[in-house]
């Protein structure tokens, strides 16, 4: 499963809900057959909803699930995630990447040398962060072209313009 964003509050009373998306296009959820719902993502029981309406709302998003008629059920999925089985997620176009399809990759930089492994990623607002760990050694690399070379996501590998004494 693919965590693709949270809930984070009701939205009016007819039951929507206010979606804080992990990723930078959550329009293309629309296509999606389901949302998968759980509260909790360690080893929790996903559920299928289908989706009734998706929209802007201000800065962010709301959503309206099938059979969430209420302000009251819409209370009771807030701080649940949203997820994905990878089959169903909307294609990517060349140089995009699901943040799960980065965790676990091997990075080194353009004279060879290892730097670790991407433990996870995170979201400054101004562009994605890749959290590399070698061993306790920790290093936070911008995924932004001028340091990321390549990404090669079927080889398990990610080149980057980045010292290993930085």
């Amino acid at each position: 499963m693919i965590v693709l964003g949270r809930i984070v509050a009701p939205y009016g009373v007819r039951g929507w809900v206010r979606v804080h998306p992990f990723g930078d296009d959550p329009a293309s959820w629309d296509k999606m057959p389901n949302w998968w719902l759980s509260p909790d993502v360690a080893g929790g029981s996903w559920q299928a909803r289908a989706v009734a309406g998706l929209r802007t709302q201000g800065a962010g998003w709301v959503a309206k699930l099938e059979g969430v008629d209420d302000r009251g059920a819409a209370e009771q999925l807030d701080g649940w995630f949203v997820g994905a089985p990878k089959g169903e997620l909307p294609s990517t176009a060349k140089d995009e990447f699901y943040w799960a399809d980065l965790v676990g990759l091997a990075v080194t930089n353009e004279a060879g040398e290892s730097l670790g492994r991407v433990t996870s990623l995170l979201e400054t607002g101004a562009h994605d962060v890749l959290v590399v760990k070698d061993g306790e050694q920790e290093r936070l690399l911008p995924f932004v072209e001028q340091v990321v070379t390549s990404v090669d996501v079927v080889g398990g590998c990610i080149r980057v313009l980045w010292g290993k004494d930085w």
